[in-house]
């Protein structure tokens, strides 16, 4: 039985809340990364592969810098997941950490969970094809070769 008045129970009802909205908030930011890194990495493979096979192809000679600049649209991609993948766990061990600060002293209540967030799931699975595809631009070698 909760010994807290009316009012102080619908506020700490109304903080938890936001520690939801919070996380949820931090999702969409992850999910913004993860939308702009997908599109650098795939315009990037897109770009290599297809000034590579023109090359290949004896169609055009001098593809060079074309191939380097899809090199770089990769890397780029990889470097920003990195960073919001980065990111946002340490802000997450934050508001997990502030959250149980308040749990201790009563502002919060601690029924409601905070589950693995499937967007860093899938963030970390596009870093994973990231690396794979620059790795096979580079050495000719993996699963996009």
């Amino acid at each position: 039985m909760s010994t807290l008045s009316p009012s102080d129970e619908m506020s700490s009802r109304r903080t938890g809340m936001s520690f939801q909205r919070t996380r949820l908030s931090a999702d969409r930011t992850l999910m913004s990364v993860i939308r702009t890194s997908l599109s650098l990495i795939g315009f990037g493979f897109t770009i290599f592969q297809f000034f590579q096979k023109l090359q290949a192809g004896a169609v055009l000679t001098g593809s060079a810098p074309a191939r380097h600049f899809g090199i770089v649209l990769v890397f780029l991609g990889i470097a920003m997941l990195v960073f919001g993948i980065v990111y946002h766990v340490q802000f997450m061990l934050e508001l997990r950490a502030t959250r149980q600060e308040m749990k201790k002293a009563g502002l919060v209540h601690g029924e409601s969970r905070f589950p693995t967030s499937l967007t860093l799931i899938t963030a970390v699975a596009l870093l994973l094809i990231g690396i794979a595809a620059i790795v096979s631009m580079l050495f000719q070698i993996g699963p996009f070769d």
